[in-house]
Order: C-alpha cells, then sequence, then structure tokens
C-alpha cells in the first residue's frame, strides 16, 4: 500500500508537471511521439503477431497510470482512462500490423526484419503507416491523462492487430475484437480513427460525411460442365466459355445496373483457372474476385444482380454454378455518422485550421474500422504525412517497398485524438 500511494503520489506530481493545452502538450510530446514512431517501424510484425509491439504499448500505458487489458482479439490491447465524472465513452482506436513487404527506403531506422507469411519467410515493413497510428495514440494517451481534469466520461484506448487481414485459418482484427467485447465494459458512445495518408500534405485533415472507404466482399464462382476432346466441343458442356459470359456479364452491373452518380461500385474479377491442356475442354472453371460498394443500397443490388446473371447464365449455357459471396474476410462500409460529422466538424477546423480541412473524395479501398462503426457512430478521418516539398504525383502510395511519411505529420493526428475526445465530452 506505501509503495502504490508513493506511485500515486508520483503519477500526480508528474501529471501536473504536464498541465496545459491540448497544443503545448502535443508539442511536448511530439520528440517522444517520433521516438516511438522509429521504434515500431523498425520493428515490424504481422498481423496476429504483434507480440513485442502489443508489450511496449501495454507497458508505457501502465506508466500512466491506465488500466489495461491485454490478449483482446489475439494481440490487441486496450486502455480506460476513468475522469472519475460521469459522462460518455469515447474510444480512439490505432491499428499495430505490418506487411510483407521489403522497405527500400535508405532511412537510419528502416526495417531489416523477416517474419512468416502463409508458410513463407518474408521481409516485414510497415508501408501503411501503422507505426505513426500506434505512436500517435499513445502521444493521445499522454495527452488526456495530463487533462484529467478537463475530462467527462471515460477514454478507451483501442490499439488493434490484424486490420491488414488475419493469416488464414485465423480470425482477427476489429471483427474479433468487437466479438470479444471491445465496445463493452464500459460501453463506448463514439469511437475515433486515424489514418496517416502519404499523398496528403502535412497539416493537412480529409474527411467525408457517410461512405468514405468502400465495403469489401470477396466473391468465388464454380462453374461446372461436362469435360471433352478439344475436337469435338459439341459433346462438351462448356466452363470456359460459360466463365467467358460471365466475366463480362458481371461488368454490366456497375456499368447498367448500378445509379453510379449516387453510388461508387466496383465488380472486378481477379482469378480464372481452369483446365491443364490445349486439346482438353475441362470439366469445371472457378472464378473468384471482389466488390467494392460504398452504398448499403448498391451492396444488396450487386447481390442480387451477381446471384442472378451467375444462375442465368449457367442456366443458358446447360452448365451449373455455385456463387459463393462473401468469400473469406467481407468488410462493412466504412461509414462516417453525418450527424456526427456535422457535431464535430468545427473540432477539425478548429485544430488544424482554416484551410487546412478538405473534404475528401470516396475511396474503393477498404477499412476494418468500419465493424465499429457497425455498433457504435464513429468517425474516420485522413491526416496528412506528405512533406510540402513532394508533388503528390511523387509521393509513394500506401503498400509500395519506397512508402513513405514525414514524422511532422504525427503532431496533428495527436492534437485531432485530444481535441475530438475533449469536445465530444462538453458537446455531450
Amino acid at each position: 500500500m506505501q509503495y502504490q500511494g508513493l506511485f500515486a503520489l508520483s503519477l500526480l506530481a508528474s501529471n501536473l508537471a504536464w498541465a496545459g493545452s491540448v497544443e503545448e502538450l502535443a508539442d511536448k510530446v511530439q520528440p517522444q511521439v517520433v521516438e516511438w514512431r522509429h521504434h515500431f517501424h523498425q520493428h515490424p510484425e504481422l498481423s496476429n503477431r504483434e507480440f513485442k509491439t502489443a508489450a511496449y504499448v501495454a507497458k508505457y500505458l501502465k506508466s500512466l497510470g491506465l488500466e489495461v487489458q491485454t490478449g483482446v482479439g489475439k494481440t490487441g490491447v486496450v486502455a480506460v482512462l476513468d475522469s472519475g465524472k460521469p459522462g460518455p465513452v469515447v474510444a480512439l482506436r490505432a491499428d499495430m500490423d505490418a506487411l510483407p513487404v521489403k522497405e527500400v527506403n535508405n532511412l537510419p531506422y528502416r526495417s531489416e526484419v523477416t517474419g512468416e507469411y502463409n508458410g513463407e519467410t518474408v521481409p516485414v515493413m510497415h508501408a501503411c503507416g501503422h507505426d505513426t497510428h500506434i505512436a500517435m495514440l499513445m502521444g493521445a494517451a499522454k495527452v488526456l491523462v495530463a487533462m484529467k481534469g478537463e475530462l467527462k466520461g471515460k477514454v478507451k484506448f483501442i490499439f488493434q492487430p490484424a486490420e491488414e487481414g488475419a493469416p488464414v485459418g485465423e480470425e482477427g482484427g476489429a471483427k474479433l475484437m468487437v466479438k470479444e467485447g471491445v465496445l463493452k465494459n464500459p460501453d463506448v458512445d463514439v469511437v475515433f480513427g486515424l489514418h496517416i495518408n502519404s499523398q496528403t500534405d502535412i497539416g493537412t485533415v480529409k474527411y467525408r460525411a457517410g461512405g468514405v472507404m468502400a465495403a469489401v466482399d470477396p466473391f468465388k464462382i464454380e462453374v461446372h460442365g461436362k469435360q471433352s476432346h478439344g475436337a469435338y466441343p459439341w459433346m462438351s458442356v462448356d466452363p470456359v466459355v460459360t466463365s467467358a459470359q460471365l466475366v463480362m456479364a458481371l461488368q454490366t452491373i456497375v456499368s447498367r445496373e448500378v445509379k453510379v452518380i449516387d453510388n461508387g461500385a466496383v465488380v472486378s474479377v481477379g482469378m480464372i483457372k481452369g483446365g491443364n491442356r490445349t486439346n482438353i475442354i475441362p470439366a469445371e472453371v472457378d472464378l473468384a474476385g471482389t466488390v467494392r460498394t460504398l452504398n448499403p443500397k448498391a451492396r444488396e443490388l450487386v447481390y442480387e444482380a451477381m446471384a442472378r446473371k451467375v444462375k442465368g447464365i449457367a442456366d443458358s449455357m446447360g452448365a451449373t454454378a455455385t456463387l459463393t459471396m462473401p468469400y473469406g474476410d467481407s468488410y462493412p462500409i466504412t461509414y462516417n455518422d453525418p450527424a456526427l460529422m456535422a457535431k464535430m466538424l468545427p473540432t477539425l477546423s478548429r485544430t488544424a485550421g482554416e484551410g487546412h480541412v478538405k473534404e475528401a473524395q470516396a475511396v474503393t479501398g477498404a477499412e476494418d474500422f468500419s465493424f465499429y462503426q457497425e455498433k457504435v457512430p464513429g468517425l474516420f478521418l485522413f491526416v496528412g504525412g506528405k512533406p510540402l516539398d513532394v508533388p503528390e504525383d511523387k509521393a509513394p502510395s500506401h503498400h509500395t517497398p519506397d512508402f513513405y511519411v514525414d514524422d511532422a505529420g504525427m503532431e496533428l493526428g495527436v492534437k485531432l485524438l485530444s481535441h475530438l475526445t475533449l469536445d465530444y465530452m462538453q458537446k455531450s
């Protein structure tokens, strides 16, 4: 008890020394945020294997005096800051996993790490900026602990594994964390998340109300016909020709059935497998691909249209076809609650400054942050990481070996997470 009392007094003194505004505190913590980012970048870990990353994060959060839970959704870390006053529960989320990409950047903190992916040894790199997300949320945790007296309610810090997708045969990511109750006990009222962007200027934040990132629905079509010699096609029920017609027909869903002026959608076939000789018409062909939609109604339409076309074309050819959708991991639409967006837009303007808040175009990439937004209102925003002297068309894109974001972009992220939390609590 004596040790705990001394620790509490020490923590109180530390927090008092950190008293100040969000801007002052974010400026103070920025060198530490950069140090954390460099550490995580140099020591990346693949999805569901973020053991050292999680341990590092948990140790730091405990040093802030927070209640910390580990092993959520396999390697996730969750911490709660309780203001001791009634109010909403605000969740802040960062993802922790890296990608099987070999870094080519000549940085002093470049990754030389390897890991195991699908049974193979692969290079590992933070090629999507998740290292900055971890560091920004750790920085926001320090700021908010220092400003505990101004909070109302509780803050839940969520450090999530496997945003890039769990290994084959495993569960993971936001879906598993939600399944294991990350939004409960205490029950979360609202969730905020940020993603750094390598092609957006430092100091800029981008937002969009409604669908901002697409739902993802992988699909597989198994076409069954009748095998024959290639010289006698009339003796076959040709699954190759059937599949060719299916590929072309699927393209008409977006071009002729989706109201494209209101709803973005993509139907792409990415794999066709069938046959093993030039003179044999095979018995079956498999197709696989992805559907991306930005509107729930468009998603429903695509599901219905695909099932209709697959059956109709197979029937017309005398073949049979089975559509499986979703086939594997399926993500909902990353949907920014319009009322919440309107409520918090002044916070973005005040934090980033007029002229540095821009409405984003919806993108057909996906984010499993959407699983949190299915359960509670949430906002997912984009923070600039591109140096101002680099043209946008010269900035490396995400998931590439030369992916790069500047450390300076993280300070705005820390401020946004902190201000969104404080302002939401004051407005609730």
